[in-house]
């Protein structure tokens, strides 16, 4: 062997050993994997939690293509939006660097919330996530003066008619037994909230919007278009209980989770993960409308304080959740599954 083999061999030595651990560790199979959408819902994960192992996936976004990890847990950011959601969520899902056939995915981040429904700060696990906006659509001022609603079903002729066609991935039924899995271990979590928050939530005359943030159960519906207000809101109402002929209750509002969950079909569908083992989380940071006396536009420009609370919340709810499983993994490493 040659001085310069010796030299060679021993500079790739230092380079190995310099290496994060992780890069040369066997494939991490989290017990959970939580996905946040932006920097603000994950930071309380990172801050909180002891999460020391740091993955790099190539297909993630400049600035966000980490997970952050331990033994159990990792956390990632797909950055807002249909297209980040659904290209992050795919990228983590193939990446064979993680082994997510057990895992359970747990998306969690802020949403708006219908004040008939619930009040700022308030946490819902989704039982449906439906889509708003694979629909037809004609501006009032356009549509026939009969019409009730400007959303018109994919191949439907007139608001109110069933779709004629879908694109598959409109309504997603998560697995009952682990919502409410889900529900029975964080229904009595404490959740934060802000003065701020409750001197807005006295403005709005619903009960739901005045009382105390609270956990629940509802639909959450998805799109890439962050819209505001009392007839859009019934709209997507009427929308969500048409597609899921009323089993749908619409509580939160986001613009992600229908491309998350079409991004985590796919993977299950090639057995990289079980999508009966797929939660969603949302957190109420603001109303989806004006109160009572408001102009919507004000309400959409309005600081409510809700988004201190809801950025705490989602973690608070999540984490809960997240140390239910982790904790009791004999039981949820089966699969959870109706009595």
């Amino acid at each position: 062997m040659t001085l310069k083999s010796l030299k060679t061999g021993a500079a790739a030595l230092a380079l190995l050993t310099a290496m994060p651990a992780v890069a040369g560790a066997a494939t991490l199979a989290p017990k959970v994997l939580v996905i946040a959408m932006f920097e603000a819902e994950s930071a309380p994960w990172l801050a909180n939690m002891d999460l020391p192992d740091k993955i790099t996936v190539p297909g993630l976004p400049k600035g966000g293509d980490t997970l952050s990890c331990n033994a159990d847990l990792c956390v990632m950011t797909t950055t807002m939006g249909y297209a980040n959601a659904a290209s992050s969520t795919m990228a983590v899902a193939f990446s064979d660097q993680l082994d997510l056939t057990q895992s359970y995915v747990l998306v969690a981040g802020i949403a708006g919330v219908d004040p008939e429904n619930g009040t700022l700060g308030s946490a819902a696990w989704a039982d449906h996530v439906v889509d708003t906006g694979l629909v037809h659509r004609i501006d009032s001022r356009d549509a026939p003066s009969d019409w009730t609603s400007q959303i018109v079903e994919l191949g439907a002729k007139t608001p109110g008619e069933k779709p004629g066609w879908t694109a598959g991935s409109e309504v997603f039924t998560l697995n009952p037994a682990l919502v409410d899995a889900a529900y029975q271990a964080t229904k009595d979590v404490e959740l934060a909230d802000s003065e701020q928050a409750a001197a807005y939530r006295a403005n709005y005359t619903q009960e739901a919007a005045k009382a105390a943030p609270s956990v629940m159960v509802c639909a959450s519906v998805s799109s890439d278009t962050y819209w505001h207000g009392k007839i859009i809101g019934d709209e997507v109402a009427a929308h969500t209980a048409l597609l899921t002929d009323g089993a749908a209750d619409y509580c939160m509002s986001q613009m992600e989770d229908n491309a998350t969950l079409t991004a985590l079909t796919r993977a299950a569908d090639a057995g990289r993960l079980d999508f009966d083992r797929v939660a969603v989380l949302r957190t109420a940071s603001n109303f989806d409308r004006a109160h009572e006396g408001q102009d919507t536009a004000a309400s959409l420009a309005a600081t409510s304080g809700g988004f201190g609370p809801a950025t705490e919340n989602a973690y608070r709810v999540g984490h809960a959740f997240a140390d239910a499983v982790i904790s009791d993994w004999d039981r949820f490493a089966k699969g959870v599954q109706p009595e």
